[in-house]
């Protein structure tokens, strides 16, 4: 929390105690009038198992938005990375236009809506997954734009043609936008007809459909104090030196066909790099 509003004194009740109550409080926090899904990922470094902090990647969702993390698990060759974590779609009777949704609705519309409403859908309805998390790992959260069109091995392709073993870590934050936007583009590019005249197949069936996708690209990186200095001022508590940071992200909302071209995407090169613990020790929350 300190990280996400680093010129204010947090009161106690402020503090971070976990992905439901920092979602409620958002949403209480609001005032517009709509709706929408959620997908939001915490890096939480508090986890102690066996008297030793063990930093966790803290997921809740919300409809049908999705998070992806990726390792690299082989420890020998080109190291690919691998999906060792994916939530999963809520919709309503497993309707692709009827996702899980938080609303405020005007009370010209459903007079007896009220807050609550929505309050439970957070504490009740939301999804809520821990993952272990190492340095290294990728995270790509998307809309259902990106996860109805483009099944997960289209992702993981993607991911080890532009994340290559030879860039080190950090990854490039070049790489990462790169990455951002190539899924954008595959997303979309599934509502167009190939050459022979059909619709490419994805997950909803043959044509996938067109919609607004957002896509937000990360890696886990150690805490240092470079990182440190890049995300606010540079009083932060000593407890954080040592743990991991969610850095290099790169998010996409939309790119033009002109800014990339996916018949351009080089296969990953094999070289080898040190590779991350493969064990993803994934828990409810």
């Amino acid at each position: 929390m300190r990280q996400l509003i680093p010129d204010k004194k947090l009161a106690q009740k402020d503090s971070y105690q976990g992905p439901i109550p920092l979602l409620r409080q958002a949403f209480k926090a609001t005032k517009n009038l709509g709706s929408t899904t959620v997908v939001l990922a915490v890096l939480d470094n508090s986890t102690m198992i066996h008297g030793k902090r063990h930093p966790m990647i803290a997921a809740i969702t919300v409809g049908d938005c999705e998070m992806l993390v990726l390792r690299r698990v082989e420890t020998e060759g080109s190291n690919p990375f691998e999906i060792i974590f994916h939530t999963e779609m809520q919709r309503i009777d497993g309707h692709a236009q009827s996702p899980l949704q938080l609303a405020r609705v005007d009370g010209r519309i459903d007079p007896n809506f009220t807050d609550a409403v929505t309050v439970e859908v957070i504490e009740r309805g939301s999804a809520v997954h821990c993952v272990s998390a190492y340095e290294g790992d990728v995270v790509i959260m998307g809309s259902d734009g990106v996860f109805d069109n483009l099944f997960l091995d289209e992702i993981i392709h993607l991911s080890n043609s532009i994340l290559q073993p030879g860039m080190g870590s950090p990854l490039p934050q070049e790489a990462l936008a790169h990455l951002s936007r190539a899924i954008v583009m595959a997303s979309h590019s599934k509502s167009q007809r190939q050459a022979n005249g059909r619709l490419p197949e994805c997950p909803i069936g043959h044509g996938g459909k067109v919609d607004d996708t957002s896509v937000v690209v990360a890696e886990v990186l150690e805490w240092t104090e470079e990182y440190k200095g890049r995300s606010g001022p540079q009083r932060r508590r000593k407890e954080q030196r040592g743990l991991w940071a969610c850095g290099g992200f790169e998010c996409c909302g939309g790119v033009s066909e002109e800014e990339l071209d996916l018949n351009n995407i080089e296969p990953h090169s094999p070289l080898n790099t040190t590779p991350q613990p493969s064990n993803s020790n994934v828990r409810r929350c």
